[in-house]
């Protein structure tokens, strides 16, 4: 049970990360205002901001790893 539980929630992270990579290399994200439920839009924002954070220190992580350069 704890394992397909903690599969899900790895899921629902890299779908988070997915969108915030979405939003920064495009501008796109979520209408969360279309939502008419209060604690509906609050958890899917939450949701969301949970992605940026994991992307941010994916990110971070990544950048101190000699495996990895950075080019622009």
């Amino acid at each position: 049970m704890f394992g397909k539980l903690a599969h899900l929630a790895l899921d629902a992270l890299l779908i988070s990360m997915c969108l915030a990579g979405i939003k920064r290399s495009t501008g796109l994200s979520p209408a969360l205002s279309r939502l008419s439920n209060k604690d509906l839009r609050q958890l899917a924002s939450t949701f969301l901001e949970t992605g940026e954070w994991a992307m941010d220190f994916a990110i971070v992580v990544l950048g101190r790893s000699s495996a990895f350069e950075r080019r622009r």
